[in-house]
């Protein structure tokens, strides 16, 4: 009974949310890509700072230690971004000004963040800011997995609760994760298959926590802090430096108003006590 509660708690918050930052992101707030950018910075920093990391360093574990991991993460995604950028440059050659088969002009892409504009006038992040928003989106949904098992195997009310609280904080940076995915490739149905792909693995964390519980609870502060880094690169390397442009009061205060309203859900989150599902 247990690990069917487990499953179906941890897929109907995993996958359940990606769903409902789906129906946010391509209905209400669809034409707001920019806005979009800055509420999903906002978000994936705010989950970092105010959630992912505070949950490791209070576990206990060596502060050194989770820094370093910290810092270790940074780095791993840095060449990750890297190797990306690399291997899309060889397999795609352009003559400058020639443009792709989606009309893209990749006469000015270097190594950086310099890749032509869509139409919109959005820069999309390195394909190496996609990875690593998918490959920190699954490490924090399998600890997300592991965590909503614990709480069913103590009393299945508390993995409710556990399970919605997953449900709520998830929501704000599963939007943020979608707009990085959307603004690359412009494919809605290619990024909701990604993204859920990535919230199925909270079933996975919650089907191996409740098969080897004891032994993976100790990993968990470094599979957070490991999402961190993942969430904070990709904020900071690929996200802000597209909304760096020069632009009219009004729609700068309205960049700094999104980016604030994306911190402010997980905060709001927090300070309701339902993003601590542990």
């Amino acid at each position: 009974m247990n690990l069917i509660a487990i499953l179906i708690g941890t897929l109907v918050a995993g996958v359940g949310s990606v769903w409902i930052a789906a129906a946010l992101s391509f209905g209400v707030f669809a034409r707001y890509t920019q806005h979009m950018l800055s509420l999903a910075a906002g978000a994936l920093l705010g989950t970092a700072f105010l959630k992912l990391l505070p949950e490791a360093f209070e576990s206990g574990v060596a502060v050194d230690t989770l820094s370093a991991t910290l810092l270790a993460g940074l780095v791993f995604f840095f060449l990750l971004d890297k190797a990306e950028l690399w291997h899309h440059g060889h397999e795609h050659h352009h003559a400058p000004g020639e443009p792709d088969a989606q009309g893209h002009d990749h006469g000015h892409e270097h190594a950086g963040h310099d890749h032509a504009a869509h139409s919109h006038g959005t820069h999309p992040p390195a394909h190496g800011g996609n990875w690593a928003v998918l490959m920190g989106d699954s490490v924090h949904c399998f600890g997300d997995g592991v965590l909503i098992a614990s709480a069913f195997m103590a009393d299945l009310h508390l993995g409710l609760a556990a399970a919605l609280a997953v449900l709520v904080h998830e929501v704000p940076h599963h939007i943020g994760d979608l707009a990085v995915l959307r603004s690359s490739h412009g494919d809605r149905r290619a990024a909701l298959v990604k993204v859920s792909l990535a919230g199925a693995v909270t079933a996975l964390g919650g089907l191996v926590g409740y098969l080897l519980l004891a032994q993976l609870t100790h990993w968990v502060p470094y599979l957070l802090v490991l999402a961190a880094s993942s969430f904070i690169y990709v904020a900071l390397a690929d996200l802000i430096p597209q909304l760096q442009r020069r632009l009219s009061t009004g729609e700068t205060a309205a960049q700094i108003l999104w980016l604030a309203m994306g911190i402010g859900l997980v905060l709001l989150v927090s300070l309701l006590g339902l993003g601590h599902s542990h």
